[in-house]
C-alpha cells in the first residue's frame, strides 16, 4: 500500500495503462499529469479531488446528495433523523429483495469480480454484529457464523465467522430483518447524549479494533453507510446481471 509522502509513490512514465484495475488501493496524493481518461471509473471514498483545476469532489457529492436524500439523514446528528434513515434503507433492501426473488438464483451470481447479492447481505450481518453490537452495545458475543468480514488476518475467519457455510436466500433474509429490527428499537430509544458518548468497544482483539476511542454516533454512521454504499453496489450488479440476459 502506498503511503502519503511523494517520495514513496510508484511514477509511471509513458506507460500504457488502458483497462487497468485498482481494487482496494490507497492512492491518497496521487498525482496524474497530461494523462488520458475515457470511460474512467473511480468509486470509492474521494475527497478533495482536482481535475483540471478545479476541485470536484463537492459537486460529487451534492449530486449524490441529490440522487439519495438519505445520505443527508445519515449524517444528521438528530435521533429522530437517524431513525427515519434506517427506516428507508431497510424499506429500500425489502424492495431489492424482491426484485431478486423475482429470479431465482441471481443473488448467488457475481460481475466484475464484486460480491453476489448474498455475500453482500452476508458482510452486511458482520457489519451489524461488529459495528453495532460489538461497537455500540458493547456486546462480547461471537459473531453470526454466516457473516462475512474483512479479509485481513487474523479477523477473516475469527470470533465464530464460518466461511464454509452457504446459506440460502430465505435464512440470510431472516437473520438481517431480526438484525434491522433489534438495530431500530435501538434507535427509538436513542438519546443524543448516548450518541455523544465514546464507543464502548470491548478491550479485546476483535474486529473492528481500531474502533476504540469513536463515539457511539461514528460507530453508527459506519453501520448506515454500509448498509447504503452496499446497497448501491448490489443494485448496480443486478442491473448489469439483468442487462447481460437481455443481450
Amino acid at each position: 500500500m502506498l503511503g502519503s509522502s511523494m517520495r514513496s509513490m510508484t511514477r509511471y512514465v509513458d506507460e500504457d495503462l488502458h483497462g487497468a484495475e485498482f481494487r482496494e488501493c490507497d492512492l491518497t496524493g496521487a498525482r496524474l499529469i497530461g494523462v488520458v481518461m475515457q470511460d474512467a471509473v473511480i468509486d470509492g471514498l474521494v475527497t478533495n479531488l482536482v481535475v483540471n483545476g478545479v476541485e470536484v469532489a463537492e459537486h460529487v457529492e451534492a449530486e449524490l446528495d441529490r440522487r439519495h436524500p438519505v445520505r443527508v439523514l445519515i449524517r444528521s446528528e438528530d435521533p429522530a433523523d437517524l431513525r427515519e434513515a434506517s427506516r428507508r434503507l431497510h424499506a429500500d433492501w425489502a424492495a431489492t429483495i424482491e426484485r431478486i426473488r423475482r429470479t431465482p438464483g441471481i443473488e448467488r451470481r457475481t460481475v466484475n469480480d464484486e460480491w453476489s447479492a448474498a455475500q453482500t447481505m452476508r458482510h452486511l450481518v458482520f457489519v451489524h454484529d461488529s459495528w453495532f453490537r460489538r461497537c455500540c452495545l458493547g456486546s462480547t458475543q461471537s459473531f453470526t457464523p454466516m457473516g462475512i468480514g474483512t479479509t485481513v488476518e487474523p479477523y477473516r475467519e475469527a470470533h465464530g465467522l464460518n466461511l464454509s457455510l452457504d446459506p440460502g436466500l430465505d435464512e440470510i433474509v431472516s437473520v438481517r430483518d431480526a438484525q434491522a429490527a433489534e438495530f431500530e428499537a435501538w434507535l427509538d430509544d436513542t438519546t443524543p447524549a448516548r450518541l455523544a458518548a465514546r464507543a464502548p468497544v470491548p478491550d479485546d482483539d476483535v474486529w473492528p479494533p481500531y474502533a476504540r476511542g469513536r463515539s457511539v454516533r461514528r460507530c453508527l454512521g459506519t453501520v448506515l453507510n454500509e448498509t447504503f454504499e452496499h446497497h448501491r453496489f448490489c443494485v448496480r450488479d443486478l442491473d448489469l446481471i439483468e442487462a447481460q440476459d437481455t443481450e
